[in-house]
């Protein structure tokens, strides 16, 4: 509900009981139909239930980002221990799958504080509650889809290096590209989220 439009309403009628709201007078003439109407738009627009698609967007986005690296840690994981019974030596070259995994937890906690930060407590619009919904959407299911892909190409990709360390360069190679998806989740959210 916009303070201004508020003012703009009841700075146009004389019959209420309080002179402060009539200091100036306006260029626009409001009827009281008109006054209802734009009434009615203004709260029409700020729905208490706006609230919840925003803060579901944010919720998601935060879910499901922390399910793809939580899968992706998992899985590099234990490749990463299966390879480092027989190569310990290699286990810290290795981590690489783990650090990539969690960067896509990241990016779903900036997507959630963005959307969090601007919803406020009387209520977003309709659009910008359904923006905050599909950004939030966005770079949860691509995390998600991401974390999938690190975790099934770091668990198999630490298993060959430690018989094939020239395979390491084309390993970390597959899961930049896998890490690319989440990366174009976050720009569209961050457009969206800033709606």
């Amino acid at each position: 509900f916009d303070a201004n439009l508020f003012f703009l309403i009841f700075s146009q009628t004389s019959s209420l009981p309080f002179p402060f709201f009539s200091l100036s007078p306006s260029p626009y003439f409001i009827t009281d139909d008109t006054m209802l109407e734009l009434l009615f738009e203004a709260v029409k627009e700020t729905q208490p239930i706006t609230s919840f698609f925003a803060f579901a967007g944010a919720s998601m986005a935060l879910i499901l980002s922390c399910a793809g690296a939580a899968y992706g840690t998992a899985k590099s994981g234990t490749g990463i221990a299966s390879m480092g019974v027989m190569k310990p030596e290699m286990v810290m070259r290795a981590i690489i799958p783990v650090v990539m995994a969690g960067v896509i937890g990241i990016y779903g906690l900036i997507i959630a504080v963005i959307i969090t930060t601007k919803t406020k407590k009387i209520g977003v619009t309709t659009f910008s509650a359904f923006a905050s919904l599909g950004a939030g959407l966005c770079v949860g299911l691509a995390g998600l889809a991401a974390g999938l892909a690190i975790g099934v190409v770091g668990d198999a990709g630490v298993r060959a290096i430690a018989q094939q360390p020239k395979l390491f360069v084309g390993m970390i190679l597959i899961m930049i590209f896998a890490e690319a998806l989440a990366l174009y989740g976050l720009i569209i959210a961050l457009i969206l989220g800033t709606k």
